[in-house]
């Protein structure tokens, strides 16, 4: 099936009245991340233009203004897989699970050019400073590079190498 993306008028774009997921923390962060960087993902809705992925996004969009949110119809799903897919959607996002050591490595890279606590990192940094008093460094970290051999990410320091 074709994947078509449409333009409609925000007002004709309805929440699901039963939607089991809490957003209100996450909008703030999306609507930061749609003002960054555009509304890159679009709604999922079914043929009665009632969403079916993309709550959150709907929500930033209505706060941020807008007057029309991009939107895939999901016309080739039955009511059963749509129900299905709209959790789904939202369980398997959950099961995915953050590489600390290579997240640190790129958050410390983008500290110069963006605040990554607008889109939810707060928890992260905090979490990272509380390690760093937990244990007593052995040297001074000079830089963070990626090991020739496996491509982690590793402090170099003062002397030798060591994976984080």
């Amino acid at each position: 099936m074709e994947v078509r993306v449409e333009h409609l008028p925000i007002g004709s774009v309805i929440p699901y009245e039963k939607n089991p997921r809490k957003i209100e923390a996450a909008v703030g962060p999306v609507m930061e991340s749609i003002k960054a960087f555009g509304f890159k993902v679009p709604i999922v809705i079914d043929v009665n233009n009632i969403v079916v992925a993309g709550h959150t996004r709907l929500e930033a969009a209505k706060r941020l203004g807008m007057e029309e949110v991009p939107v895939i119809r999901a016309t080739d799903l039955t009511e059963d897989q749509v129900k299905a897919y709209r959790l789904a959607d939202k369980q398997t996002a959950m099961l995915a699970e953050w590489d600390h050591d290579a997240l640190k490595f790129e958050l410390d890279d983008l500290d110069k050019v963006f605040d990554m606590q607008i889109f939810g990192f707060e928890d992260h940094k905090k979490r990272n400073a509380d390690k760093k008093t937990e244990k007593a460094p052995a040297a001074s970290v000079t830089e963070y590079v990626k090991c020739p051999r496996c491509g982690k990410p590793i402090k170099r320091w003062g002397k030798g190498e060591s994976h984080e």
